[in-house]
Formats: C-alpha cells, structure tokens, sequence
C-alpha cells in the first residue's frame, strides 16, 4: 500500500532528513576538492579561521567549531603535522595555547579561492542563493539551540 503523502512521518516530509542528506552530498563534493589541497573538512574549516584571523587562542577556535579540546588537540596536531600552522603557549598566559598559520599554511589560501566558486558550480546555484540558504540555516540553527538551551 502506497505511503500517505501528508504522514507527518514519512521520511521525505522530514526537514532534518533533507539536511542530513544535503550535509552528504555537500561532503561528497568537498572530499575530491579537498584532497587536492591535501585536507580534511575539519581541517578546511579550521583554516578557513585562521585566514580570517591569525594567531588565535585554541579555545577561542573549538568555540567558533563547536569542538571539544578532545577533537581539537589532534585536528591541530595533524595540521601542524603538515607544516600549516604552528602551536604554542602564549608568553602572558601560559594557560593558552595560540595557533598560527605557517607561512605555508596562508600560501595554501590562495589555492583554496576556488572552492567557494566550485561548489556554488556543483550546487547549481549562484553565490547569493548559496549566502541565503546559509544565512537560513544559520537561523534554523541558532532557534534550535535556544530551543534546546530552554529545555
């Protein structure tokens, strides 16, 4: 027997299903790109802080991510491992721990100015579509935590 359309539980009426399945077929598109810069997509990200603003507190990095120390502290290794960025305690506050691109690490930007183009490409949608559907989800986002923060 065919499924209801309207059942709120059909797995197509679900909204977390379509990004879920959005969010796999994004990494798909990613994964080749980035393997050209030799990359991971946590790692691509956390650059992506670093050419915002360089030398910043590892904290104040696993916040903007929302990454744990835990998931952090090997991410970071495996960067500085590849000669991109550089880890060291900061001279007033030996508490933190200060991140900073390499010179090769912000050489590698210039490589990865393409992307933003390239999945706009493979997306089939302009940058500006691309930027509401961000600032959407960036919404949804933000009032599902508060949703989640009130419990």
């Amino acid at each position: 027997m065919p499924a209801d359309k309207s059942d709120p539980l059909l797995l197509s009426n679900q909204a977390c299903f379509a990004l879920y399945s959005a969010n796999l077929a994004m990494a798909r598109v990613y994964r080749p790109l980035l393997e050209e810069l030799g990359l991971t997509y946590p790692q691509y990200v956390m650059l992506l802080l670093l050419w915002e603003e360089d030398d910043q507190p590892m904290k104040a990095l696993g916040e903007r991510l929302g990454l744990d120390s835990g998931t952090l502290t090997p991410l970071l290794k495996r960067l500085e491992g590849q000669g991109l960025v550089t880890r060291a305690r900061d001279p007033q506050d030996e508490r933190l721990v200060r991140i900073r691109l390499t010179p090769q690490g912000a050489a590698l930007r210039a490589r990865a100015e393409c992307l933003p183009t390239r999945i706009s490409e493979a997306a089939n949608r302009s940058a500006e579509a691309l930027g509401r559907l961000r600032d959407s989800l960036l919404a949804l986002r933000d009032d599902l935590n508060e949703a989640a923060d009130r419990g």
